[in-house]
């Protein structure tokens, strides 16, 4: 228990005396809301009265499967409690520190004044030991949010927790009962040795790289050149095609509303209801894929704005996203929520059924996905189906429906349309390169614009902060995620969210700022145009400027 190993003090002691007696409970660390099942109303901390919400942070003993370990709980549970407020209501909360180290709640995603976003260096100071802080905004938005540490790494020990705003009108999308579906991930190391290990070797918890069986079959498939060639290319470039998650299920146990999947957290529903499951990413570092199989799923919100209905069989949720669906299961049978993580290392299940302890058949984790040069931001205008780019079914490509292969031909070729692609054994790396994607150099054709790839200009653009620098940009927002390009069902896409109701603002923009995300892959260092947060100054805007920001990922992640 990692929470027992730190200096024998009588504060210590205190907090073992407690702890101990609480191992004897430790399902009462789930709230009531992870625990529901049936009940068509959520309880929650709140209602419409005008009390204050207090929430008290603190460690404790956490039971994950058969281990214990030691969590950053809110109100003694991981999630914390959901909060539920009503739009245009004035709320104030009051969040004591019971650590001893800062702490803080950051309200993600809610419009709130400066001073009560909760983002310690930035806008508060951070809440001290002992301190009590007190929150107080008018809510100006509804939806499906949530809240979460921004101190000492404290969110991936447990202190995260779903926020809901319920309309002040009726709510436009109708149903009979709700579930908040709150995923997230686990580890019983220490917060700070993951990012210690990271920092050392950022594919340290990779488990998934290509074998020696990888490398025979490719032989047998495409020869011993193009094989080698491949092999030699991402060397070079000091990546691996199967990074795709820096923490992943070797380390992680991937829960739902706190439970491992052997728990199997269970939401009842009777046949022709309308259930409204409200998913919250609330991981630290992983992307799910989720499913239900055999009942399709109709998009209502995503990131607690109303949406125009768009019903999928599969979405993939990033990173502190939130996606609102209406199910409605017709069968008096069960089916199993399956979040899988996008590098299939692992994943979480819940259960939607008629009755207690029923379940479903679970998934089976599906095949690694590969990165792609196309990841890689190489650009592939021009190549059609020439030069080993395979479409249609059997490509494993993130980037939907095309497959590199070892050996393929990526020369400059000029296309009918002045479309061109790189060499990639002859690209620059550059001098003293350190990090994947190294500080790639300028490509034939650079500046010319290729349908919806912009080339990009000269080599290392953002300065040695920035050692992954994409040759090309393309807006990527219409495929699907990594590897769901051709899982044979419909799978949600960024351009299938359209606004249910249109932006108020009509200006058109006065002016575009452009700002890239960058790093350095190697130190797990992060950046926007080369600057991390210590070396960079502020972007300048004024009030009431409408403004277009148009965010470019030039990393591998």
């Amino acid at each position: 228990m990692d929470g027992f190993t730190k200096p024998f003090t009588r504060r210590r002691f205190l907090w073992l005396t407690g702890a101990m007696g609480a191992l004897a409970s430790l399902e009462s660390l789930v709230p009531a809301y992870a625990m529901q099942t049936g009940d068509t109303s959520m309880p929650s901390v709140r209602s419409d009265s005008k009390d204050a919400i207090d929430i008290v942070i603190r460690r404790t003993p956490f039971k994950v499967g058969e281990r214990v370990g030691t969590a950053v709980s809110m109100n003694g549970s991981v999630p914390g409690p959901l909060l539920r407020m009503r739009e245009g209501e004035t709320v104030t909360i009051r969040v004591t520190n019971r650590l001893e180290e800062d702490a803080s709640i950051h309200w993600h995603g809610l419009l709130v004044p400066a001073a009560m976003d909760g983002v310690p260096g930035v806008t508060f100071p951070g809440i001290k030991p002992g301190e009590t802080f007190t929150y107080r905004y008018t809510l100006k938005q509804y939806g499906t949010y949530w809240y979460h540490s921004h101190s000492g790494l404290h969110e991936q020990s447990g202190q995260y927790g779903p926020l809901i705003i319920d309309p002040a009108e009726p709510d436009p999308v109708a149903y009979d009962r709700e579930y908040v579906v709150m995923l997230s991930d686990w580890t019983f190391e220490e917060p700070h040795n993951v990012l210690m290990k990271l920092k050392k070797q950022s594919d340290y918890y990779n488990f998934q790289r290509l074998t020696v069986g990888d490398f025979f079959h490719d032989v047998s498939k495409y020869g011993w050149g193009a094989t080698i060639s491949d092999r030699l290319a991402w060397g070079r470039m000091r990546m691996s095609p199967t990074d795709i998650l820096d923490v992943t299920g070797y380390t992680y146990t991937y829960l739902i509303n706190g439970l491992p999947p052997g728990a199997n957290w269970t939401a009842l529903f009777r046949p022709g209801e309308r259930v409204r499951l409200r998913f919250i990413n609330g991981s630290t570092m992983s992307y799910f894929n989720v499913r239900i199989p055999g009942l399709p799923m109709t998009v209502v919100q995503a990131d607690g704005q109303n949406v125009e209905p768009v019903t999928v069989d599969e979405f993939q949720i990033a990173t502190a996203e939130t996606y609102d669906v209406i199910v409605v299961p017709k069968n008096d049978e069960p089916y199993t929520i399956f979040a899988e993580s996008m590098d299939r290392s692992g994943y979480t299940r819940g259960t939607l059924a008629p009755r207690a302890g029923l379940n479903a058949p679970i998934p089976e984790l599906r095949e690694r996905p590969l990165r792609t040069m196309i990841d890689m931001g190489m650009d592939m205008g021009g190549m059609g189906s020439m030069g080993g780019m395979e479409m249609g079914p059997g490509s494993k490509s993130g980037a939907g429906q095309m497959e590199h292969k070892p050996g393929m031909d990526l020369e400059a070729k000029p296309g009918a349309s002045g479309e061109h692609a790189g060499h990639m054994a002859g690209m620059d790396m550059g001098s003293g390169s350190t990090a994947g994607g190294g500080q790639m150099g300028a490509m034939p054709g650079m500046g010319e614009k290729v349908g919806p790839v912009v080339a990009r200009q000269g080599p290392n653009r953002y300065g040695p902060g920035n050692t992954t620098v994409a040759t090309v940009e393309r807006n990527r927002l219409g495929e699907p995620g990594t590897g769901l390009g051709n899982v044979g069902h419909r799978v949600l896409v960024y351009t299938d969210l359209r606004s249910v109701k249109p932006g108020d603002d009509k200006r058109k923009p006065e002016r575009e700022i452009e700002i890239h995300l960058t790093g350095n892959m190697e130190q797990f260092m992060w950046s926007f145009d080369g600057k991390k947060f210590s070396e960079a100054g502020p972007v300048i805007v004024n009030y009431s400027e409408r403004l277009w920001f148009t965010m470019v990922n030039d990393t591998m992640m």
